[in-house]
């Protein structure tokens, strides 16, 4: 069984290292995405922050958050999507997809319940009806 992790971080960041080391021990294996470039549209983005306060969707350790210039606490839904969008480095990270669930943030205890109800068979692969295989001189 394969337990299948898509994870969005940040490149060389060294708690999104430490969390890979995790789901890798536990026998995931993963699927890296660059968060600075995810390619997510609003409403994508919005799924994986579940029932999150807003201020709970920020990275509470980006320049603009510590220097005090964006007060998470103080914004609507709309507000903090539209900063989110234009400054990914703003994003609470990883972004995980586990299943059919999305996570904002690395909560250890959840992560580790979730992978306990989704590993997934991986799936079959015919190599031949794939033709990754030549077929054999006649």
């Amino acid at each position: 069984m394969v337990k299948l992790v898509v994870f969005y971080e940040k490149p060389f960041c060294a708690a999104n290292a430490k969390q890979k080391q995790i789901l890798r021990q536990s026998g995931c294996t993963l699927i890296e995405r660059n968060l600075l470039e995810h390619g997510l549209d609003a409403e994508s983005l919005r799924s994986f922050m579940g029932d999150k306060k807003v201020c709970e969707w920020f990275n509470p350790a980006a320049p603009a958050i510590k220097n005090g210039e964006i007060f998470p606490e103080t914004l609507d839904e709309d507000s903090a999507m539209a900063l989110l969008m234009a400054n990914p480095i703003l994003i609470r990270r990883p972004l995980m997809v586990i299943g059919s669930e999305k996570l904002c943030g690395f909560d250890e205890k959840k992560v580790s319940e979730i992978l306990d109800r989704y590993v997934e068979a991986m799936p079959k692969i015919n190599c031949m009806e794939k033709g990754c295989l030549e077929k054999r001189a006649q």
